[in-house]
This record gives C-alpha cells, sequence and structure tokens, in this order.
C-alpha cells in the first residue's frame, strides 16, 4: 500500500484541522501504519531536509503528499525529484513572492511558535520551484474563495494534471474530510 505524507502550510504544524482530519480518518481505517504528518520547519533548507529524512523513513516504500498551501508547493519538488504522486490542496505556486510581506516574527497559528522570517527564504523557495514533468502524478484540488492564493495560478501550473475546482470556501478548504476517501483511491492508483 502507498504511504500518505501530509504536508503542512506556512506557520502551520502537523495540528491543523486537515492534517488532524487525515489523521483520525486513517485511523478509522484501520491504517493508522501508512500516515505520516512531519512537522516541517520554517527556514527552506531545512524543511527540505526534514522532508528528505522522513521519506528515507520509508525505506523506499510508495509515497502520495497531500500538500496544503506551500505543503501543495514542497509536495511538488518532491514528486519531481523522486517520483511519488501528490494530491495539492489549494496549492502554493509562487510562494516566494507571497513570503516579502511575512518578513519578519510571524506567530505559529497553531503552536504559538514565534519564527522569524529571513528575507532569504525566498530565493531558497525559488531554488525548489519545479515544473510539473508527468500530470498523470497530481491531482489539484483547489476552492475559487481562497483568500490567500490566486487558485487560478494552479489552474495554470496544473494544467493537464487531474483537477477540482470547486466554486467559493476559502485558503482552508472546506469541506475537506468528505474528499478523504477519494484521495486515498488516488494514492492507491499506480503512475506505471
Amino acid at each position: 500500500m502507498v504511504h500518505l505524507v501530509y504536508l503542512h502550510g506556512f506557520l502551520s504544524s502537523p495540528f491543523s484541522k486537515k492534517a488532524q482530519e487525515t489523521a483520525v480518518w486513517m485511523v478509522e481505517q484501520g491504517l493508522a501504519d501508512y500516515f505520516h504528518c512531519p512537522d516541517i520547519p520554517m527556514e527552506p533548507h531545512a524543511a527540505t531536509e526534514a522532508l528528505l529524512a522522513a521519506r528515507s523513513r520509508l525505506q523506499g516504500e510508495a509515497v502520495c503528499y497531500i500538500g496544503s498551501s506551500l505543503g501543495g508547493y514542497l509536495a511538488t519538488w518532491l514528486v519531481e525529484e523522486h517520483g511519488d504522486r501528490a494530491v495539492l490542496i489549494n496549492p502554493a505556486v509562487h510562494p516566494y513572492v507571497l513570503l516579502k510581506q511575512y518578513v519578519g516574527p510571524q506567530h505559529n497559528y497553531y503552536t504559538g511558535e514565534i519564527h522569524q522570517i529571513d528575507a532569504r527564504y525566498a530565493d531558497d523557495l525559488r531554488a525548489l520551484d519545479r515544473p510539473v514533468s508527468d500530470p498523470s502524478r497530481y491531482w489539484l484540488l483547489t476552492q475559487t474563495g481562497d483568500e490567500v492564493l490566486d487558485y487560478r495560478e494552479a489552474v495554470t501550473k496544473y494544467q493537464g494534471c487531474r483537477q477540482d475546482v470547486i466554486p467559493g470556501g476559502d485558503h482552508a478548504f472546506q469541506d475537506y474530510g468528505q474528499w478523504l476517501p477519494a484521495i486515498w483511491a488516488f494514492a492507491q492508483e499506480s503512475t506505471a
């Protein structure tokens, strides 16, 4: 079976609502051993090191990422570098542009930690930008009411990939839990 690895967004954590919904759903299905949610550091180099370490702990087993917001951007980097699959939930497409407005101390929504965001993070994130090489590896789930990111950027970047563009909603992605059975089914599909 394929492992689901949930990648949370910027200033978020494994305690986010979607991460927790996914964890609970996996437990209810008897699949707890196939769910992973690493705590992703804010600094891009540390984030990529943590993600690669989490991936290596799975010892080559198949992976499907669920990437939310910045986690979607990081999931795309992982898929393009290592050939896995990803479900992208309101993904960030150009986070290095948006990050400029967050330079300085920022409050983590879930842990209460204060993170000092450095201006160089934008360049480090830009270095992780990858074009989509195989559309069959991705499923875009986006809502047009996202108040943080322009959903149209994701629709354009993931052109040719499976896409569900839902009218309304918000950046948190309303009714996420109802999509979990379909996300699990997509994760189990072969990309061969």
